[in-house]
């Protein structure tokens, strides 16, 4: 594993990539361009330091997210208030969601209960975006960085079609 793509951070026994490496992973795509919501902003507190990910002059919704804060009262139980934990959120698509997660977004209200949306270093729903065809990583590492890649790649040329 070189530098450039794990910080070396041990996380319990999964080698987290940084947020600095991942962004510029994702930021190497063609034509992809980010905004990160800046401390002391007019943003909530719990946005600040979030990245997200544009692909083309449309820049009203983002193919990418990383984030590394719950949202109190929505979007808690990737447990984001944990110390050095961030999560990658990648929009997938219906048919993509299916086959990684062998059920569609409809059904996700129903799986809930199977999914451990705090597991690190593995794929799963986003836990509110899920529904809309999102998928997501706590602490990416070794075993979820080519599967992130492709992703972004995917995301992204679907974000670029979404404007043609």
């Amino acid at each position: 594993m070189s530098d450039e793509t794990f910080n070396g951070r041990v996380n319990d026994t999964v080698e987290v990539m940084s947020v600095e490496s991942l962004a510029a992973r994702i930021l190497a795509l063609p034509g992809v361009a980010m905004t990160r919501i800046e401390p002391e902003s007019d943003m909530p507190d719990y946005t600040w330091g979030d990245c997200f990910f544009f692909a083309g002059a449309d820049r009203m919704r983002p193919f990418a997210t990383i984030v590394g804060h719950d949202i109190p009262g929505f979007d808690e139980q990737s447990r984001l208030n944990r110390p050095d934990t961030f999560r990658i959120n990648l929009e997938l698509g219906r048919d993509e969601f299916r086959r990684m997660f062998g059920f569609g977004p409809e059904e996700l209200a129903a799986k809930r209960a199977e999914i451990d949306f705090a597991a690190e270093d593995v794929f799963v729903p986003h836990p509110a975006y899920g529904v809309q065809s999102w998928g997501s990583v706590v602490n990416p590492g070794p075993r979820t960085a080519a599967e992130i890649d492709r992703l972004a790649e995917y995301a992204r040329e679907r974000s670029l079609n979404r404007q043609s």
